[in-house]
């Protein structure tokens, strides 16, 4: 089995979803928090969380958010692992009926799906991240401020340490050439402390795999 190689050079190229589970109020019990994310900007682009894992609540979720992003038929590839509700036929068939290319990680390959593994992990390293969620209610009151934040404030590494936001919505050469006035403006002031010659932000990326 060859798995054949994602490209996204712009937003809304290729999405990778998953589901996670938060820890409820006892032991054995579970939320599930869906998401979708951009691959290229790093923005989640959908979320919602839920008392159970369904194919059907998936569809719902991936429909909405192709429909918000103003995504075109033929345009857009989404990425997930093999769980049930992502080769669900249910799945399978609205993503023909909206002109969507859907991809699955290898076989028997647990990390095959980095980027939303990776936005998962930012999750619930968050220092506010609870060690269980009292209600469902409580599990939305958590990720909507996360979230809210997540997109516009989080400064990602990856993609230049801009924020998702920036990213997706084509800030980012904007706000990276003012970062280059800031940094002419000092290096032109104090030369001595730049040993290896005039600093420059973080690149851009141009494409992501």
């Amino acid at each position: 089995y060859k798995k054949p190689e994602l490209l996204a050079t712009k937003p809304n190229q290729v999405w990778s979803w998953d589901i996670t589970k938060l820890k409820g109020p006892v032991k054995w019990t579970y939320f599930y928090l869906y998401v979708i994310l951009d691959i290229f900007s790093r923005y989640a682009v959908g979320w919602m969380v839920a008392t159970r894992e369904t194919a059907v609540l998936a569809v719902q979720l991936i429909e909405e958010t192709y429909l918000k992003q103003g995504v075109k038929s033929g345009e857009l590839t989404i990425h997930a692992d093999r769980g049930t509700s992502m080769k669900a036929k249910t799945t399978a068939l609205l993503m023909a009926d909206l002109g969507i290319i859907k991809s699955h990680s290898r076989p028997q390959v647990s990390d095959d799906n980095p980027f939303s593994e990776s936005q998962f992990k930012t999750l619930k390293y968050c220092p506010e991240f609870p060690a269980r969620f009292g209600s469902l209610m409580d599990a939305r009151a958590f990720c909507v401020p996360f979230f809210d934040g997540y997109n516009p404030e989080h400064r990602h590494s990856g993609i230049g340490i801009m924020t998702p936001e920036m990213v997706h919505y084509g800030q980012a050469e904007q706000v990276r050439a003012q970062r280059q006035r800031v940094l002419d403006a000092v290096y032109a002031a104090h030369p001595n402390r730049f040993v290896h010659g005039r600093p420059t932000p973080p690149a851009l990326p141009e494409a992501v795999w």
